[in-house]
């Protein structure tokens, strides 16, 4: 039999149905209060089995506030959405836990006018169905002079749906040094398994030539591919051939050569925060016949994957079974849209947020660190130590790699208590970093309409009452 004191304990558990009857739980979404208020009822009753409360325990749990408190706080985290806007202060642009490319106002605009009913596959003159991406392929075939392009859902998927289009069943070449694992477990040679190819990789490590790819070229060669290292650098004694070599010698054997560039950098002017960044129309213009790159890199715009050139071959491409698997969405093509609009009738370095915050110079970032310095210094206490320090920012996400880019940041105390605060708590979450036991709110990745908030962010956390537990 059940002791005395349990079942009593027990007992004084109210039921459901009382349970939500208490004013502050009445008013609460009654599909999330219910459950979150059943889940709550169950986790007592099992540690009164388990022998973890005593009666006195149970009923001052629900004689005082702090049953109701417990189940207000979950039903506000259960009803808060998962992914929500951030503040990106860490310094790295493309940061991907984030979502990489912020897009630009005309983008987002776009993308929520396409939310309800709109224009996918449907001529809206004829009235007949045509294809999802034809205006995005005609805004590629302007900018980047190109016979053909399409659009899937992310870089992988492009360089998927090549191989599986092109040379499912056949062998594909590529060096040695550029069969590299990229973020969420993306291998070359898996990717090329998947695909049905062979892969046939040629050369050492650190160093292929040209006439590894041409020894290895046989009957069942179907194309040449050259994929870009990502974050990944070799230094010292190392090199590939050329791209137009490549394409050269895949054309002399009537193969096909495919670069898979990754990072989708389009635009024509210099963007100061760069260096030695391969560009999409430089690849074009080595005689390539298709080249695969992302969207939201330093392009600006949506995820996607955006693979141009050949029309023949995008078409082949686009026949594939997997691109129905792979194709976009209206969301995805509405804001992608827009920003290879602002490339085409725009002022893409100012107007494409990426690509504004990589060329910002440290002189321009100055008043704003100061701003934000005397913002936080003014409010006392432990804040009277912030200051604006040097600091490395990083374009992220595979782009420009190895190469940082001076910045400028607020640094303050607190370490990695006040970045999980700024991180975790009720507001928007800011995202820092830490460097030497200091916070540092880098302003290269900082927008200027977003100073202010961050400063009352961050004395609210360093405020104790108004911290949430």
């Amino acid at each position: 039999m059940m002791e005395p004191d349990r079942s009593q304990a027990l007992r004084s558990i109210p039921s459901l149905d009382a349970f939500l009857r208490r004013e502050r739980l009445a008013v609460l979404p009654r599909a999330v209060v219910s459950r979150e208020s059943r889940e709550f009822l169950d986790e007592v009753r099992g540690r009164v089995l388990a022998g973890e409360l005593e009666v006195e325990e149970v009923d001052g749990m629900f004689a005082s506030d702090h049953a109701e408190d417990t189940v207000v706080a979950r039903c506000r985290r259960a009803r808060a959405r998962h992914h929500t806007p951030v503040i990106n202060a860490t310094g790295i642009v493309l940061h991907t836990g984030i979502g990489r490319a912020p897009l630009a106002p005309a983008a987002a605009e776009a993308c929520a006018a396409a939310a309800g009913y709109a224009i996918v596959e449907v001529d809206p003159v004829t009235g007949l169905r045509n294809q999802r991406e034809v205006r995005i392929a005609g805004l590629l075939g302007e900018l980047l002079d190109v016979e053909g392009g399409l659009v899937v859902n992310n870089n992988a998927a492009a360089t998927t749906l090549v191989l599986a289009a092109l040379a499912a069943g056949r062998e594909v070449i590529t060096s040695r040094g550029e069969l590299v694992e990229i973020g969420g477990g993306f291998r070359v040679p898996e990717v090329m398994r998947q695909a049905g190819c062979t892969m046939v990789e040629v050369g050492a490590t650190n160093r292929t030539h040209l006439e590894d790819f041409a020894r290895a070229i046989t009957d069942h060669t179907a194309l040449l591919l050259k994929v870009h290292t990502s974050n990944f650098r070799l230094v010292g004694f190392h090199g590939v051939p050329p791209l137009a070599e490549l394409a050269v010698l895949a054309h002399r054997h009537g193969l096909h050569a495919v670069e898979d560039l990754g990072s989708g950098l389009i635009c024509r002017e210099p963007v100061a925060g760069l260096v030695h960044e391969p560009s999409v129309q430089d690849s074009l213009a080595t005689g390539v016949d298709l080249v695969c790159f992302s969207g939201d890199k330093l392009l600006g715009g949506p995820q996607c994957g955006i693979l141009v050139g050949s029309a023949d071959l995008v078409a082949r491409c686009r026949a594939h079974p997997l691109y129905r698997a792979f194709r976009c969405d209206k969301l995805t093509l509405s804001a992608l849209e827009a920003t290879l609009m602002i490339y085409r009738d725009g002022d893409p370095l100012a107007e494409i947020p990426v690509l504004a915050a990589l060329s910002r110079s440290v002189d321009e970032l100055l008043p704003r660190a100061e701003a934000l310095r005397a913002a936080l210094a003014d409010s006392g206490g432990e804040l009277t130590a912030a200051r604006v320090v040097h600091s490395q920012s990083f374009a992220g996400s595979g782009a420009n790699p190895a190469h940082p880019i001076a910045s400028l940041a607020v640094a303050l105390p607190g370490g990695d208590r006040l970045c999980d605060q700024l991180r975790n708590g009720s507001g928007v979450p800011v995202f820092a970093r830490i460097e030497d036991g200091h916070v540092l709110l880098d302003l290269r990745s900082l927008e200027g309409q977003d100073l202010e908030f961050v400063a009352e962010q961050v004395r609210m956390k360093l405020d104790p009452g108004a911290i949430e537990r």
